[in-house]
């Protein structure tokens, strides 16, 4: 009561806005005067949308900051971050049903991981397979899945590391590349083919295979030869519950550049 007697008793007097035209104004302390109410209506709107825009890019950057990191996690490196599956260009007939099987794989991966449906990608060099399989990982990614990028050198040096370095064990190397949703192994065949590194691909692919985690594997060797770098025991179980080898047969796309 006190209060609305103050502000009733308060001093007011006509003015006039240059946008809006004649309105009253109220006297509220000393000689600050209330402004166009029209005014300070839209002063008011376009500070909440600066604000919402304001949230909203704090909220994308958050997102970003977010996928780098998830992006870093999965160990791609800066040249593949970039190939996703839309803006791989399929123009032969192979190269458009590499293209579908990847897009399938990915859109699917909850049946895939269901499934632990694993893939060997095999061709010549630059013909595509990393773009894809990293086009895969990206895209189920997105679907709040887990993913992991590595070649197999670098699998059999962090082992091999494991053996002089206190800061993690052989066991947990393998766990590192068993537990992720998909494991893209690039480079199969470039190594020496001996029996450690089968022993570890070995590990590896048949812990993934227990717990029905998919893998994705690419080599540039013919896949009659795979077994000799694989061991026969992984590719067995890489061909299980559908697994399938697509080739690459086409000519590398930097002969074109």
């Amino acid at each position: 009561m006190i209060l609305n007697k103050l502000i009733k008793e308060r001093p007011t007097e006509e003015r006039n806005c240059s946008e809006h035209g004649a309105y009253t104004s109220t006297n509220f302390i000393g000689e600050h005067w209330t402004v166009c109410p029209k005014c300070m209506m839209i002063q008011r709107d376009r500070e909440a949308k600066e604000q919402l825009a304001a949230d909203e890019k704090l909220r994308q950057e958050r997102i970003a900051s977010k996928w780098k990191a998830k992006i870093n996690g999965a160990a791609i490196p800066e040249r593949f971050k970039d190939r996703t599956l839309e803006s791989y260009v399929a123009k032969t007939s192979g190269q458009k049903k590499a293209l579908a099987f990847a897009t399938e794989y990915a859109e699917n991966f909850d049946l895939v991981l269901k499934e632990g449906r694993s893939a060997i990608f095999v061709g010549k060099v630059g013909t595509g397979k990393t773009h894809l399989a990293i086009g895969i990982a990206l895209s189920i990614m997105q679907q709040q899945r887990s993913a992991l990028f590595v070649t197999v050198q670098r699998l059999i040096r962090r082992v091999k590391d494991s053996w002089h370095t206190k800061e993690e064990t052989e066991s947990q190397v393998v766990d590192v590349f068993a537990s992720p949703d998909l494991l893209v192994l690039d480079e199969v065949g470039v190594q020496f083919g001996s029996e450690f590194e089968k022993q570890v691909l070995f590990d590896v692919l048949n812990t993934r295979y227990e717990n029905r985690k998919p893998s994705i594997l690419l080599s540039n060797i013919p896949k009659e030869q795979l077994s000799d770098y694989l061991g026969e025991r992984v590719t067995d179980r890489l061909r299980e519950n559908g697994g399938k080898v697509i080739g690459f047969d086409w000519e590398s796309y930097r002969r074109n550049l």
